[in-house]
C-alpha cells in the first residue's frame, strides 16, 4: 500500500509539474507574443527548450528548501498526496480563470496545510536560521517573497529601463556608467566562481572544462553574458536610428526571454523535485525499508545539519522534462492578461522586464528561496510600466492579481487540509 502511494504521489506531481509548464508558460514568452517578436508556436518552443536547458544550469538550492518545508518524520504519504492534488486543483482553477497566480506557493501551500491538519501547526518549518549568518529559509520567508519577489522585479526592471532611456541619449555620462558596470559585473561574476581545485567531482579530468561546465560557474557566466550583452548595447544605443534600435531590441529579447525561461524551469522544477525527495523520505520512515535494501532509482537523501543532498539523476530529468512539456501546451487565457492586461508593451520594456525578472530568479535561486516566477514577471512588468507614467499601469487588474497571489496558499492550505481529512477515512 505505502509503495503504491508513493509512486501515485511521484505520477500525480510530474502531472503538477506539466500543470505548472503551461500554467505559467505565459510568464516566459507573454511580452514575445505581444510584440510579435515571435509567434505563439515559436515562443513556446523557445521557452520549453530553455525551460529543459536549465537541468544543466541549477542545482537543488530550491529542491532542498521545498523538502524541508514540513518535518519528514512526523508525517505520511497521504500527507504529501492531499498536498500535491490541491495544488492540482488550484491550479486547473486559476488557468481556467485565466489568473496568473503562483504555481510554487500552490504546492507549498497543499503539502503545509496538509501537514498541519495531520500533525498541528508545529510540523511546519516556518522559520529556520540561515547557516553561517546565511539566507533564513521557512515557510515565513516563501511568504515574505509573496511581496519581494515583485519588488525586486519591479524595482530591477524600472532600473533597467532608466539605463536603457539614458543609454539613448547622445551623452558622455550614461556611456561611463555602462562601462563601469561592465567592469563590476566582470569583477562580481569571477568573485562568485568556483575553481578547479573546489569542485568535489569534476565533470572533466581538465580544469577548463570542470570550471567551465560547473553547474554554479555556468548561472554566473549567464548572469554576465546577460548584463554584458545590455551594456553593449547600450553603448552603441545613441548612435542607432529608431529602426536599428527597434530591430536590436526585437533580437535582445530573443536573449531575455530565453534567460527567464532558463530562471523559470530552473526555479519551479525543483519544486516538484523537492516534493518527491520528500515523499520518498516519508516512505523510507512510514514503511521501515532501510535505506540500504531500496533501488538505485529511490536512493535520496534529504538535506541534513551538513548539507548533504543527493537524487539520482531521472527525478530532475523527469521533472525538467514535464515543465519543458508543459510550456509546450501552451496558456493562452494568461498570456493574455500578462502580454497587455497590466501595461502596453514593447520591445523595449519586454527586454527590461524579461532581464529583470530573470536575474531576479537567478539570485533568489542561488539563496534557496523557492519564489514564484509569475510574481517576479509581473513585477517587473510594473516597473518598466512606471517609467511612463503611473497611469500607464492598469492598477484595476493588478490589484485582483494581488488578491490572487495573497490567497494563494491559505486556499490551496486548506483544500489540502479537507483532502487530507477525507482521504484519511479510507486510506
Amino acid at each position: 500500500m505505502e509503495f503504491t502511494l508513493l509512486i501515485v504521489i511521484i505520477v500525480l506531481a510530474l502531472i503538477f509539474d506539466y500543470i505548472n509548464g503551461f500554467h505559467d508558460a505565459a510568464n516566459a514568452i507573454a511580452t514575445v507574443v505581444a510584440t510579435k517578436v515571435l509567434s505563439p508556436f515559436q515562443a513556446v518552443v523557445w521557452a520549453a527548450f530553455f525551460n529543459f536547458l536549465a537541468y544543466w544550469v541549477f542545482g537543488f538550492g530550491v529542491a532542498d528548501t521545498v523538502a524541508k518545508t514540513a518535518n519528514t518524520m512526523d508525517i505520511n504519504l497521504v500527507v504529501i498526496l492531499a498536498g500535491v492534488i490541491a495544488a492540482i486543483i488550484w491550479n486547473l482553477f486559476t488557468w481556467w480563470q485565466g489568473i496568473p497566480s503562483s504555481s510554487s506557493h500552490t504546492l507549498i501551500g497543499g503539502f503545509a496545510g496538509a501537514a498541519i491538519a495531520h500533525a498541528g501547526f508545529g510540523v511546519v518549518s516556518w522559520y529556520k536560521e540561515g547557516a553561517d549568518g546565511g539566507m533564513p529559509s521557512g515557510v515565513l520567508i516563501i511568504v515574505a517573497f509573496i511581496i519581494l519577489a515583485p519588488l525586486l522585479g519591479a524595482i530591477m526592471s524600472y532600473l533597467i529601463s532608466i539605463w536603457l532611456l539614458n543609454a539613448s541619449k547622445k551623452s558622455i555620462y550614461p556611456k561611463i556608467f555602462t562601462a563601469s558596470l561592465m567592469i563590476l559585473t566582470i569583477w562580481f561574476v569571477e568573485s562568485q566562481m568556483i575553481y578547479f581545485d573546489q569542485i568535489e567531482k569534476p565533470r572533466f579530468d581538465s580544469p577548463f572544462w570542470s570550471v567551465a561546465f560547473e553547474s554554479h560557474n555556468i548561472k554566473w557566466f549567464l548572469v554576465a553574458f546577460i548584463v554584458l550583452s545590455i551594456s553593449t548595447f547600450c553603448l552603441i544605443f545613441s548612435s542607432l536610428n529608431l529602426n536599428q534600435a527597434t530591430a536590436w531590441l526585437k533580437k535582445m529579447q530573443l536573449l531575455s526571454s530565453a534567460a527567464f525561461s532558463l530562471g523559470h524551469g530552473g526555479n519551479d522544477s525543483q519544486k516538484v523535485m523537492g516534493i518527491i525527495a520528500a515523499a520518498v523520505a516519508v516512505y523510507i520512515h512510514t514503511s521501515g525499508v532501510a535505506q540500504e535494501s531500496l533501488p538505485t532509482w529511490l536512493d535520496v537523501v534529504l538535506p541534513n545539519d551538513e548539507g548533504a543532498f543527493k537524487m539520482p539523476t531521472w527525478i530532475p530529468l523527469a521533472c525538467y522534462s514535464a515543465i519543458a512539456a508543459g510550456t509546450l501546451s501552451g496558456g493562452w487565457k494568461i498570456v493574455k492578461t500578462m502580454g497587455s492586461k497590466i501595461t502596453k508593451v514593447t520591445s523595449f520594456e519586454g527586454v527590461a522586464a524579461e532581464t529583470a525578472g530573470a536575474l531576479t530568479l537567478y539570485f533568489t535561486e542561488h539563496f534557496k528561496v523557492p519564489v514564484s516566477t509569475t510574481h517576479t514577471i509581473t513585477g517587473s512588468i510594473i516597473g518598466v510600466g512606471l517609467t511612463k507614467r503611473v497611469s500607464a499601469v492598469r492598477w484595476g487588474m493588478t490589484v485582483s492579481l494581488l488578491w490572487a497571489w495573497v490567497l494563494t496558499i491559505p486556499i490551496s492550505a486548506i483544500l489540502a487540509a479537507i483532502i487530507y481529512y477525507i482521504f484519511s477515512i479510507f486510506i
